[in-house]
């Protein structure tokens, strides 16, 4: 019988999700849904320092808001310190890991040395074998790394990986305060929840041998590894701040769709075909490690933009207007009264112009309260010539129903050829007497939103404009 697959993604609490924690959590995710496996939760919060609660509640928040959901956990490190410092203790016992008292001061001249000298910036051993008069003072616990031979890594991303064994360095896996450090703790943890596939980023790779050399000083079957490839900014410098928004919490904010971001991440690194537009179940279908790039990938804020466009486009429009009320109540229009089906019926009218649900909330003005006109068309549409049409377009208006934008546009445009004119004669003065701007959705799908009493009170208030202006 198989193993079963148990995957992990582990993130340190020291802020907020990272994008590229969010693309390491799914490939995670999706290759435990496609093998039927078990995705583990684990807070990697040894550093207690820059740890914090707060931060542990940012992930969970970030990944349910995602759907990225696991199926153990969270397991949190900082409960685990006396299982890591039995295995500790096991290494010291068994001669595989030793008491170091180098200073600080000591091991930067150490460095220094080995950086003048063109060799490997590691621990030079000093400590290795000293006699019991020589051990003195505060003290860290090395690993005593094997310096024979080569590490071989079958990476299921980067093929075959080749390191030596006398570049190892003699890791610290105890501080001097007691706490483990993080290479013996994933190790420890890896092993003992059973993880046969360990998938993240490249910039562990150089931690793999190292970790691989623990495994078997401690007696553990080694797991399977993908190393996937870096996210860079425009600048070709790994992604951060300095590239605009970067954490899962700063594009929900801008109005973004879970469903895009997932899609925009799987695309980083991998493709099917000419395809753009995936949903999860697709995802889970047709995504592969084996396709994966081993080249970094770069993160475009436009693409991601415009397939964020498309998904407000294919999401039903009553969850979208269910998503909008947040934003449209930072904007300032909320009510407690607010009719759903009412606002479903101006998420159509405004989806196709719409990239985000803050851009969406920010068009949406118009609906809710009586703005000022926009002045250069006000001034080139709104004029004493055009007041006498307004005021007729007004009273057959009135006469028109259903109150529908099919119907609306039929009479309206049947009325204006019987007054020998053509509809954008009319077009542009109505659509800024309703929406106070020259730039909005369509104008009888507009009316019909605002309904009869609106629209009128409307052309009402621009004729009144018109003849104040006058």
């Amino acid at each position: 019988m198989p193993t079963p697959i148990r995957v992990r993604f582990a993130p340190s609490p020291t802020g907020y999700l990272h994008i590229g924690g969010v693309r390491t959590a799914l490939y995670n995710w999706v290759f435990a849904r496609q093998q039927g496996g078990r995705m583990i939760l684990r807070v990697e919060d040894t550093d207690q320092e820059r740890s914090t609660d707060e931060a542990i509640g940012w992930i969970l928040d970030g990944l349910t808001w995602l759907g990225l959901d696991w199926d153990e956990g969270p397991i949190r490190q900082s409960d685990r310190f006396d299982l890591y410092n039995e295995h500790i203790d096991r290494l010291l016992t068994e001669g595989k890991a030793y008491r170091c008292y180098c200073t600080t001061e000591e091991l930067e001249v150490n460095r220094k040395t080995a950086i003048l000298k063109g060799t490997a910036a590691k621990y030079s051993g000093k400590c290795r074998d000293l006699k019991e008069d020589e051990r003195k003072g505060e003290y860290t616990i090395r690993f005593r790394a094997p310096q024979e031979g080569q590490i071989f890594v079958d990476d299921m991303i980067r093929g075959m990986v080749m390191f030596d064994e006398d570049q190892m360095d003699d890791l610290i896996i105890r501080r001097s305060d007691g706490s483990p450090t993080y290479n013996l703790t994933v190790v420890v943890d890896d092993a003992l929840m059973d993880i046969t596939h360990v998938i993240r980023g490249e910039d562990h790779l150089s931690n793999t041998p190292r970790q691989i050399q623990l495994y078997q000083a401690l007696g553990y079957e080694i797991p399977r590894f993908g190393h996937m490839s870096l996210i860079l900014g425009p600048d070709r410098e790994k992604l951060s701040k300095r590239h605009g928004a970067a954490a899962v919490d700063e594009f929900k904010a801008m109005g973004y769709m879970p469903e895009a971001i997932i899609n925009y991440l799987v695309r980083l690194g991998w493709s099917y075909e000419e395809q753009e537009i995936f949903s999860i179940e697709e995802i889970i279908k047709l995504w592969s490690m084996d396709d994966q790039r081993k080249s970094p990938s770069v993160f475009d804020h436009d693409k991601l933009q415009w397939l964020n466009g498309q998904w407000m486009k294919i999401i039903p429009p009553e969850e979208i207007a269910r998503r909008l009320v947040p934003f449209l109540e930072k904007e300032g229009l909320g009510r407690d009264d607010l009719d759903m089906e009412w606002l479903t019926q101006v998420v159509l009218t405004l989806r196709e112009r719409s990239t985000t649900l803050v851009q969406m909330a920010q068009k949406a003005e118009f609906y809710f309260r009586e703005l000022t006109y926009e002045p250069e068309p006000a001034q080139k549409f709104l004029t004493p010539e055009i007041e006498p049409l307004l005021g007729k377009a007004e009273a057959f208006i009135n006469t028109v129903a259903p109150f529908d934008h099919e119907t609306l546009h039929t009479e309206i445009k049947a009325w204006l050829e019987g007054e020998g004119l053509k509809l954008k004669a009319l077009a542009q003065p109505l659509r800024i007497a309703l929406t106070y701007s020259k730039d909005s959705p369509g104008l009888f799908e507009v009316m019909e939103v605002l309904g009869k009493e609106s629209t009128l009170k409307r052309i009402e208030k621009a004729r009144e404009w018109i003849g104040a202006k006058a």
